[in-house]
Parts: structure tokens; C-alpha cells; sequence
């Protein structure tokens, strides 16, 4: 259990009450010559690659790139920081983040909106004036929904009742439909509901958990986006960890990491209660609209858990993709109590302010830690923030008056004590 430090400490109490941070030597990357230099976006690298791995043209500019003037709001997706956890890993070994809320509407769906709107433009499925409709969760409806916004598009997203309040009015400020579908139904109920108003009205249909463009785009942006970092500073990324919504992250952005540096293990994450991918079990699969791929029922193993935007009640295609690929080396399973209990300590300790989602990935990317060789690089997605989860669980333990040491500081001085 990690636990957060009480409410009020000085600043030097507080680091004083905490394990003192050891730093470890980060393992490097091997260098193997002959080698050529890296170029990206016309400005070489840091470092260099060994020519017997393929060409790599695609990394992260300059940290003084990412302040300039950009031409619309679709323009400033990826790119997203990697941060070090320094207090809450363990002695020796390197643990990072890489914050997906750092996108324009918080989440890494960003990513996933842009690549499907893009596709369906570039096939002409969607024309000028047309209507997008989707289920979700939440981040990819506010996502579209910004997409949307921006390209002159009406969107509808189609919702289960039993995600977060907030969602449904960020996507409603940005000027979409939300259609609630009943709780019990689960993931296949808001999918059958947005397929069924796709066909009724001829709206284009989104399909982020069967297109190929959402694995594709994380392919070509998450992918180099974390290859490079690491290779730019001379360091070995040795561990990458992952939960899965869609699955595109990992199918995605996991096939750059295993084309580009062979020796990273992919690890996989996904709850206690719905251990869908480690039970074995084939997800059913019906066509729509011509297309095959969505789920056809609720995947057997699967039962309601806390993780908002992880593990819906089917097996996604598009991970199920990057399963066949063979890209995950390991699967560790949590529960939601340790995911929220992390989310909360990175906040308090870090200072890192992410969704029950990230603590989920950041607690696999601990148990990680335990084990692997002293030195190791470990990085962890974290795919959106805390604001989601105003309304849910995760701040059960936050109130919204003050408590009695909130009120010991007030009576400290006179102004409104009589």
C-alpha cells in the first residue's frame, strides 16, 4: 500500500518524512559501431544508432520546438513529455512516465481522434458538414468531439451511464450529442447503440477499437516519440509498460518499440476482475456496415471494474492485432484499489496529476521494478488526467470543506474567526 503524507507539513517536513531518493545509474544503450548520425524534422540527434538496426527518421524536436505558432488546435497532438518518478520507485532502477494529458484535451485519445477523422477524410467516408458518431468511455468523445469542432463536423458520442459526470459535459461544452445507453449494457451496449444510429442515419461510424488508423498513428508518432527520447540521451528503454483501452497504444506504438529497440519487454496490464486477454478466451466478433470486426457479445471473462477507459467488456480487434504480433512479453494483473491508491501518490509525491488509468499502469510499472536488473529504464503510460475522475471514487477521499487541520491553520490568525 503507498500511502500519502499528512495534509499539512512544511516542505522540509515533508521531504524529511520520506524515504531519501538514491539515484541510479541508467543503463545506456550499447554501442555497436559502425554508426550514423539520427536526423529529425532536419536536426540531428544527440546520438547515434548502429546501421544494423533499420533507419529510424521520425523523434522528438527540441524542447524550445514545442513553443511556436501553430495553424490549428489538431496541430499541437503528441510530442508529450517523459518525466522521471524520483520518490516513488524504487533504489536502483529508472522509472519514467510519459504524460499523455499534455495533449490539447487531456488524454492520449487525442492521438486516436486526429488519426480516425484524418483516415476517414483522406477516404472521403467523411464529407464536409457530415456527422461522426462513436461509443466511448469518455476521452475519445471529448476528443472527437475537438476534432470535430475544429474541422466543422457534428459529433454524437454514445456513453454507458456508468462513466464519469464531467465527461459528458466536457463533450456537450464542445458542442456534441451525448446518447446515454443503461450502465448494465456495458461496452457492447454503447456499441450496438452508436452502429445502430450509424446505419439508421448514415452517419460516419468512428470505429476506434476496430480501425487500423488508430494503431497506424501511434505507430508513427507515440512510437518514434519514446525510441528517440530514449536514444537521445544515450540510455536503454528496458521495460515499457501499458494497460489497454482500444489497444492501439500498445499495438501501435509497441511495434515502433520492438522494430527499433528488439530488446525492450513489453508489458501489459489489465484488472483483477476482468482478466479478459489472460484468460485465453477468443472475443466473438460480428460484421458491420460491411466491415468485420466489432465485438458480436460481452467477452465471458470480463466483469465491472473500476479502470474508466480500460478493458471494456469485449477485446478490442485492434489489440487483439497487436497480440497476434506477439508484442507483449509479460501481462501482470491489479485491482482498482491499488490503481487509485498510485494515481493518489503520484499526485501527492510527484506531483503528478493523473486518472485512475495512469496509477493502474504506474502500479504494474512498480511491481516491474521489484525484479528487473539494477540500472533498468522502466517507462509507463499515463493516459489522462485527474479531472476526469472529479466525480468518481478516485477523490472519495477529498473533501470539498475544510477538514479539521484545514481549519487549525484558519484559526491561526484573527480574519474571520468571530
Amino acid at each position: 500500500t503507498i500511502t500519502a503524507p499528512p495534509v499539512y507539513m512544511t516542505p522540509q517536513a515533508r521531504f524529511q518524512s520520506q524515504p531519501q531518493m538514491v539515484m541510479s545509474a541508467p543503463r545506456t544503450v550499447q554501442q555497436a559501431p559502425p554508426m550514423e548520425p539520427v536526423v529529425h524534422y532536419g536536426v540531428p540527434a544527440t546520438t547515434a544508432i548502429p546501421r544494423s538496426l533499420p533507419a529510424f527518421p521520425i523523434g522528438t524536436a527540441a524542447l524550445v520546438d514545442r513553443c511556436r505558432i501553430y495553424g490549428d488546435i489538431t496541430e499541437t497532438i503528441g510530442q508529450t513529455p517523459i518525466v522521471k518518478i524520483n520518490k516513488l520507485a524504487p533504489e536502483g532502477v529508472n522509472l519514467y512516465v510519459k504524460l499523455e494529458y499534455f495533449n490539447p484535451l487531456s488524454s492520449v485519445k487525442d492521438r486516436l481522434a486526429l488519426a480516425i477523422i484524418q483516415a476517414a477524410e483522406k477516404s472521403g467516408e467523411l464529407q464536409p458538414g457530415g456527422v461522426v458518431v462513436e461509443a466511448t468511455s469518455g476521452n475519445t468523445g471529448i476528443a472527437l468531439a475537438m476534432v470535430c469542432a475544429q474541422r466543422g463536423y457534428s459529433f454524437v458520442a454514445v456513453m454507458a451511464a456508468s462513466f464519469s459526470v464531467e465527461r459528458r459535459k466536457v463533450m456537450r461544452f464542445l458542442g456534441a450529442k451525448v446518447i446515454i445507453t443503461p450502465a448494465p449494457l456495458g461496452g457492447t451496449g454503447m456499441v450496438k447503440k452508436a452502429e445502430e444510429l450509424a446505419e439508421t442515419n448514415g452517419w460516419f461510424l468512428a470505429r476506434q477499437f476496430e480501425t487500423e488508423a488508430n494503431a497506424e498513428f501511434h505507430k508513427k508518432t507515440t512510437g518514434p516519440e519514446i525510441v528517440a527520447a530514449f536514444r537521445n540521451k544515450g540510455l536503454s528503454l528496458d521495460y515499457w509498460v501499458t494497460g489497454y483501452g482500444t489497444g492501439g497504444t500498445f499495438a501501435g506504438a509497441g511495434e515502433t518499440i520492438k522494430t527499433y529497440s528488439p530488446n525492450t519487454k513489453i508489458i501489459l496490464s489489465e484488472p483483477k476482475g476482468a482478466p479478459l486477454v489472460s484468460s485465453g478466451i477468443d472475443q466473438e466478433r460480428k460484421e458491420v456496415m460491411g466491415k468485420f470486426g466489432a465485438p458480436a457479445s460481452s467477452h465471458p471473462a470480463w466483469k465491472p471494474h473500476p479502470i474508466q477507459g480500460w478493458t471494456p467488456n469485449f477485446i478490442p480487434k485492434v489489440c487483439e492485432d497487436g497480440l497476434k504480433k506477439n508484442l507483449m512479453d509479460d501481462l501482470i494483473q491489479l485491482d482498482g484499489k491499488e490503481a487509485m491508491e498510485t494515481a493518489l501518490a503520484l499526485a501527492q509525491f510527484e506531483g503528478i496529476f493523473c486518472g485512475v488509468s495512469g496509477g493502474a499502469t504506474v502500479w504494474t510499472a512498480l511491481e516491474v521494478c521489484k525484479t528487473c536488473p539494477p540500472g533498468s529504464n522502466v517507462l509507463a503510460m499515463i493516459a489522462d488526467t485527474a479531472e476526469r475522475y472529479l466525480s468518481t471514487p478516485l477523490f472519495d477521499s477529498i473533501g470539498a470543506e475544510m477538514n479539521e487541520e484545514e481549519q487549525d491553520i484558519f484559526q491561526m490568525t484573527p480574519l474571520g474567526r468571530d
